[in-house]
């Protein structure tokens, strides 16, 4: 099977290149994939084995792609865990807390509505028919105000990210005094 998968690398290294992905990304993925390979019992069910090379790359790209987006929302479910770590350290402590006046801020442009919604949702937890019970809205309104809700969310913070990191870079692009 190595025989018929390794000429394929430089291919699949290309593909991942032309999709954006960072080297760093491209190593990861092309040894997680050759670890799935490794790790079959049988491999005669394969017919094509540079097929089934992509086919595994381009899964593990988009399972890596999905992961990213999920946990920028696990992050709003999960803030209150910056509490519950037994030790955080300083460093993690501080940052939860700028992360989390940082989602109040954004989560504050919400309508009122939508706002209740996703704090009962993704910060309290409970379920979309408690949510509807409660506000006295159907279950519908309750999925459409959560995922209105964190997709605006989402949107501010990754335009906030962008322009720190447009910051960040022309800074760096800044020319240094001599010490």
């Amino acid at each position: 099977m190595a025989d018929t998968v390794i000429p394929h690398e430089g291919a699949v290294r290309s593909w991942l290149g032309r999709a954006r992905v960072s080297q760093e990304d491209i190593d990861d993925i092309v040894q997680e994939a050759y670890c799935r390979l490794a790790s079959l019992d049988r491999v005669d069910h394969i017919d094509r084995p540079d097929a089934y090379f992509f086919s595994i790359v381009r899964n593990l790209l988009l399972r890596r792609i999905k992961r990213t987006r999920i946990v920028s929302i696990e992050m709003i479910a999960e803030i209150e865990s910056y509490a519950i770590d037994d030790s955080p350290s300083p460093e993690r402590e501080a940052a939860g807390r700028l992360d989390y006046a940082r989602l109040q801020a954004v989560m504050a442009g919400l309508p009122d509505r939508c706002r209740r919604i996703v704090e009962m949702r993704k910060i309290e937890g409970l379920s979309q028919k408690e949510i509807a019970r409660r506000i006295g809205v159907s279950e519908s309104v309750v999925e459409n105000d959560v995922h209105q809700g964190v997709r605006a969310i989402l949107r501010v913070w990754r335009d906030q990210d962008s322009r720190i990191d447009i910051r960040l870079n022309a800074n760096d692009a800044l020319p240094r005094g001599r010490l």
